[in-house]
């Protein structure tokens, strides 16, 4: 007997899992904290969210012929093209929750799309030219590493702005040692070494 999971729940089970990190990095941070740009890219946690809503609104909507239904909640490519960071950060009049509750119905809106199609259903991704012909298998893959990058960032921003780490809330993944003498170790070592490329 077979216990593997099928390969598109598999997908789906990863995806939800970046998703909710993604939304966990967010928890408990002011408007202000959630805004701030901690990189001199200007990368943001609220900003990673929006764009999470983006990437998956576009991915599993036009490449499959299946539009978002409310596009003016998304950048247009005419917006991305005024301004090409539009859809990393949230303009004033943009509240925290709006850009939750866009990027939970976008989500939804993209499970929808995995659950009804076949994984070797065609689309087509215009913004990648030649190689945008595809299977709805290669987007999820796409898209789950995509955001895997970005739940990333999202990790060093949150730990920046106060010190939560981990996958997860209620694990953390991070070992219980006096962390101040692990980075104090690592810091040793580092200055062993000379700060210019030889």
């Amino acid at each position: 007997m077979n216990t593997l999971p099928d390969t598109k729940q598999m997908l789906l089970h990863y995806l939800r899992e970046i998703r909710a990190s993604l939304l966990w990095k967010v928890e408990g941070l002011s408007e202000r904290e959630l805004r701030m740009p901690r990189t001199p890219t200007g990368t943001n946690l609220l900003g990673l969210i929006k764009h999470a809503a983006s990437i998956e609104a576009g991915y599993f909507g036009e490449v499959f012929g299946r539009p978002w239904p409310t596009p003016e909640e998304v950048p247009s490519d005419a917006q991305l093209e005024e301004d090409p960071n539009a859809d990393f950060y949230a303009t004033v009049d943009e509240s925290t929750e709006q850009i939750l509750d866009l990027y939970r119905r976008v989500a939804e809106f993209a499970d929808t799309t995995i659950t009804e199609l076949p994984l070797d259903a065609p689309g087509h991704v215009p913004w990648w030219g030649e190689r945008g012909d595809v299977t709805l298998e290669r987007i999820v893959v796409h898209v789950v590493y995509d955001l895997s990058r970005h739940a990333g960032h999202a990790d060093i921003l949150r730990e920046e702005a106060d010190g939560a780490v981990g996958l997860v809330p209620r694990a953390t993944n991070i070992p219980d040692i006096d962390q101040a003498a692990y980075v104090t170790k690592l810091r040793t070592i580092a200055e062993q070494f000379p700060a210019e490329l030889a």
